[in-house]
């Protein structure tokens, strides 16, 4: 579990945090976090999670399929940091991890004090929350995560967020 977050002491600013997927729902996120940190003169970071290959005997085979991976979600980072730009003025700081998205996020804000929320949104009402509204914002990992989640609804449009977000 993370220690103390050091978002507001000297030398130091609060981050907002999207995780930047292949979801409908990720734009939401994404443009709701540009809103809040260009209004509240925080920073933003965004991470990309690469699924690792399954039990690959081929090591050169693993490593291209995670190098392919890898490549495509620096594509949807650049994607996502063009909005965060578009949007609101930010530039983001970007990550992307291999590994599992719940544990990777939490690896993540316990290596960062900074990261101050984490931003989410939700699917659509007829598709659920989403997998990771799910997993992280639902039961006993909520009650127990470091930093608050931030849950945007996936159905807003971008002048409805604008309105919430300033």
């Amino acid at each position: 579990m993370s220690g103390k977050r050091r978002s507001y002491e000297s030398g130091h600013r609060p981050k907002f945090m999207v995780v930047v997927d292949q979801t409908p729902e990720c734009a939401r996120a994404v443009h709701f976090a540009s809103r809040r940190t260009a209004r509240t003169g925080a920073s933003m970071i965004m991470l990309a999670v690469v699924d690792p290959p399954d039990n690959f005997e081929w090591l050169g085979v693993g490593e291209a399929m995670i190098e392919e991976a890898s490549e495509e979600a620096q594509k949807r980072l650049d994607a996502a940091a063009r909005e965060a730009r578009n949007a609101a003025g930010v530039e983001p700081e970007q990550v992307i991890r291999v590994g599992s998205r719940a544990d990777e996020i939490i690896k993540l804000i316990n290596e960062d004090e900074d990261i101050s929320f984490l931003v989410l949104a939700a699917g659509s009402a007829k598709d659920g929350p989403g997998p990771l509204v799910s997993t992280l914002a639902g039961g006993k990992a909520a009650a127990s995560f470091p930093v608050p989640i931030v849950i945007v609804p996936g159905s807003l449009t971008d002048e409805e967020i604008d309105a919430l977000a300033g």
